[in-house]
């Protein structure tokens, strides 16, 4: 992707208020605690995106937050300025489940069982998890023999893990925790964090509290959207409160460097619009892998605040194509609903303005979430099954990085005549 030319260096700055600009310049990096950051993006006041709103609650203001994206122009990493304490983002009505995705479930098994081959894990080694939500990764190990230990704050997921036979520790992951485990005689032969890293207020800390947790021959593999996909697909959506930061294979690299680990291994994954999978190991043997990737990202200018400059603009068009398309449509008298009350599509929804007048309701599979309202935007949270009972003329893919699984489970919408629309990386109708 080349630097943006200078005229559109102009219009992305004028998106960037005054005072976003005097944030960036007081605030520190969360990895290096470099001071001067450079800003990327302004989403505005946005609620949480996992506060979803009972019935009782739809009478309450909800608050809402900055969220505003900058770039660390000494360690290169992008992340947004705003914390939310953890307790309110994961609190005991966590709303989210990982078995509720089929795709989710395939990827993870793969996973699981290529670890067990590589690490040639059995009865006598420990698979920890950090974010382990309800055993849907773990589960695998276990029925294979290898003992476990989940770690996860929400309360449900937890519990639920717990139900089928996945021992979970309900907690945060920290260094506080990592060291009274280890003084416990605990040491993991594999630690994975799936989808973790970016949501730790402490980034050192956690990172400081694998390596103590990771027996010195033992790897840590951890997945997380790659910052590369994010900027190059148009997915800001993916950018909200419990998303703290967006790496680059240099910035992932410079964080786990100055803890004592080091990635050692690295792939590309189609998963959530596009991760990293990293391997890390206390000992230092990086693969071809490694090297050729972050000589990538120096020639592509990962490392460069340039390469982001163009992605409010590109931002602003989504907004601006969403809007129109779905104004055109309620114009021709169409009825519109969302599939997927996922966390980014809370963020799009607020991003554009859409409320119940525009979008009727949102269907999930995820049963906590029925009879819930979207925050923020208040539209209805329904059955996945009232999609078609209901048959609008349009549905909205919200979870856009799991359409084909949505469109393959919901075909019979589109054999009665219903049309889906996915908003990212270009918002358009699926056939048109």
């Amino acid at each position: 992707m080349p630097p943006a030319n200078d005229e559109t260096n102009a219009a992305t700055s004028d998106r960037l208020s005054p005072d976003m600009r005097e944030k960036c310049a007081n605030a520190a990096c969360r990895s290096c605690d470099h001071r001067g950051l450079e800003p990327i993006l302004d989403l505005g006041l946005m609620p949480l995106s996992d506060g979803f709103l009972t019935e009782a609650q739809l009478g309450d203001r909800e608050p809402r937050h900055p969220l505003e994206v900058a770039f660390c122009p000494a360690c290169t990493l992008v992340q947004i300025l705003e914390t939310v304490p953890p307790e309110v983002l994961f609190c005991e009505d966590y709303p989210y489940f990982s078995s509720f995705s089929a795709h989710l479930l395939e990827h993870s098994r793969a996973n699981a069982l290529e670890l067990i081959e590589r690490q040639k894990l059995g009865p006598d080694s420990l698979v920890v998890e950090l974010a382990s939500n309800d055993g849907y990764l773990l589960k695998n190990f276990v029925e294979q023999g290898v003992p476990v230990l989940g770690i996860d704050p929400a309360d449900g997921p937890a519990k639920a893990a717990e139900k089928i036979g996945v021992h979970t520790l309900n907690d945060f992951f920290t260094i506080d925790l990592a060291n009274r485990l280890a003084g416990e005689g605990t040491q993991a032969d594999v630690i994975i964090g799936n989808n973790v890293l970016a949501h730790v207020a402490d980034t050192n800390g956690f990172v400081h509290g694998v390596s103590t947790l990771l027996k010195d021959s033992g790897v840590a593999v951890f997945e997380f959207p790659y910052v590369r996909d994010l900027i190059d697909h148009n997915e800001f959506d993916t950018i909200y409160h419990e998303h703290l930061c967006y790496f680059s294979m240099h910035a992932v690299d410079a964080l786990f460097r100055r803890h004592g680990l080091f990635v050692n291994d690295v792939r590309r994954l189609p998963i959530h619009g596009g991760s990293l999978r990293i391997y890390a190991n206390h000992h230092e043997a990086p693969a071809a892998s490694v090297t050729d990737l972050l000589a990538e990202e120096r020639r592509l200018g990962l490392a460069d605040r340039s390469y982001y400059r163009a992605f409010a603009d590109r931002v602003a068009h989504v907004h601006d194509r969403m809007t129109s398309l779905l104004s055109e449509l309620r114009a021709a008298g169409k009825r519109i609903a969302a599939y997927g009350a996922a966390a980014k599509g809370t963020i799009m929804l607020n991003y554009i303005g859409c409320d119940a007048d525009t979008i009727e309701f949102v269907v999930d599979r995820n049963v906590h979430k029925h009879g819930k309202w979207v925050p923020g935007s208040r539209i209805p949270i329904l059955a996945a099954e009232e999609l078609q009972a209901r048959m609008p003329d349009y549905a909205v893919i919200l979870p856009w990085n799991f359409k084909d699984e949505i469109m393959s489970q919901q075909a019979g919408f589109v054999e009665k005549g219903g049309r889906f629309i996915v908003p990212i990386p270009e918002p358009h109708v699926v056939g048109d």
